[in-house]
């Protein structure tokens, strides 16, 4: 399976990419797939298990079903959005059963005198949509293809290049590097933005739990401060950028999946960092980080998981600390080595994180977490640019370990708000 760049960081809408990009996205499939059946449809009956099922409603899947069936996408969709379709629907959300092959599944039946139309498919992360019938994995050659963070420092000693090289020429299978760079930079001004947008609302976000938004009130703190600020000042916008970005998703806003919605504010507060506070090598940089965080995150999605529903947080906020730390250190000027030694770190210091979201919402403890592993992913850049690249744990080991550690989780720990801070905080 060939994976580019632009899979990984997708512009979609919140609070999930598992739960609101990836169900939108079936849901569009399945309307596609209708064909020339769709005008003698009459009634569309959606079933979501497992993780889908448990904490859909908090997540809004039922809205981005609804969207999809209107025929809406997630990169193009407007926030404030409404559903439109000439059938009637029909949605079930199963909270104590799942399909089998993977804990995000759902069900799309057609029906108008009679059943017209059924097909199964799953949302395994990151808006990464898998099917039973009709999807095909991508099967483009790629001139240097890797699934391990082995094969892809193989790679770079070969042909003496960095590992954002090794990402570009594989991307250019698909695009010409005008459109790569191009997109890259479109990825970039959507995070920006985000980071905009959530330093401008205060008051407290949707869904009932009524979380405080605190990146407008620590924005103006910090420009109040100026440069007068303790030596860590700097750590504090690392963690404004990830809080601003992780509640514009929270409150449904347009964000990038990095490689998730839930840890999609940890890559965007690193490049900041990076541009401010590191050196701003302008917009080659930017291209250069997110290359390099892609190949990273090509390794953790083709031999790891990306998913919460299906390995916990470690798949989401360990990946995306991994993917951050990789992108820093190679812009930081590190070798190959010290990029693959830097998202080992990131990795390695997140197994066993649990998910579990108090009342299903994407709010406690998904926006602090993604300030906390911001500033891991930022250690574990400045800790492996210290070394030479050399260590005992390898990517490759520590994701296989992140991979066993989440099978043998329990599910109640695993996106379904039946376990860890979900049952033992009240929500009120």
């Amino acid at each position: 399976m060939a994976i580019s760049v632009f899979d990984l960081f997708s512009i979609g809408i919140g609070p999930s990419s598992s739960h609101t990009v990836g169900p939108m996205r079936a849901a569009g499939l399945f309307l596609e797939s209708l064909g020339d059946l769709r005008s003698r449809v009459r009634h569309v009956r959606v079933e979501l298990f497992g993780s889908l099922g448990a904490t859909g409603h908090g997540h809004g899947s039922e809205r981005a079903v609804l969207l999809g069936l209107s025929g809406e996408k997630p990169e193009t969709v407007a926030i404030d959005a409404e559903p439109s379709y000439d059938f009637e629907v029909e949605l079930v959300l199963h909270r104590r059963k799942s399909l089998p092959a993977h804990p995000n599944g759902m069900i799309f039946r057609a029906y108008g005198d009679d059943l017209l139309a059924e097909r199964t498919y799953y949302s395994v992360g990151g808006g990464f949509v898998r099917g039973e019938q009709g999807i095909t994995e991508d099967a483009t050659p790629l001139p240097f293809p890797f699934s391990t963070g082995a094969q892809l420092l193989a790679h770079t000693r070969e042909q003496g290049v960095a590992v954002s090289e090794i990402m570009l020429r594989n991307e250019l299978a698909w695009r010409s590097r005008e459109e790569i760079r191009a997109g890259l930079l479109r990825i970039w001004d959507v995070m920006a933005e985000c980071v905009r947008n959530g330093c401008e609302p205060d008051g407290v976000l949707p869904g009932g739990l009524k979380v405080r938004r605190r990146a407008k009130s620590l924005h103006a703190k910090l420009l109040a401060e100026g440069d007068g600020g303790d030596s860590l000042q700097a750590m504090d916008w690392v963690s404004l950028y990830a809080l601003a970005v992780n509640e514009e998703n929270a409150a449904g806003g347009r964000v990038v999946t990095a490689p998730t919605n839930g840890a999609a504010g940890i890559i965007p507060a690193v490049l900041h960092y990076y541009r401010r506070f590191v050196r701003d090598a302008g917009d080659d940089g930017v291209v250069r980080f997110l290359l390099t965080a892609g190949a990273i995150g090509v390794v953790l999605k083709t031999t790891g998981s990306i998913s919460g529903a299906e390995v916990g947080c470690q798949g989401e906020v360990g990946s995306a600390c991994a993917m951050a730390a990789a992108g820093l250190t190679e812009v930081m000027g590190g070798s190959p080595e010290q990029v693959e030694n830097a998202a080992e770190i990131g990795v390695e210091h997140h197994l066993g994180l649990t998910c579990d979201p108090v009342g299903g919402l994407v709010q406690i403890p998904c926006i602090e977490r993604n300030a906390v592993a911001a500033s891991t992913a930022i250690h574990a850049a400045r800790m492996a640019m210290r070394g030479d690249g050399g260590h005992v744990v390898t990517l490759d080991k520590a994701i296989k370990t992140m991979r066993e550690t989440g099978a043998d989780m329990k599910v109640k720990y695993k996106e379904t708000a039946r376990g860890g801070l979900a049952v033992n905080v009240i929500e009120c």
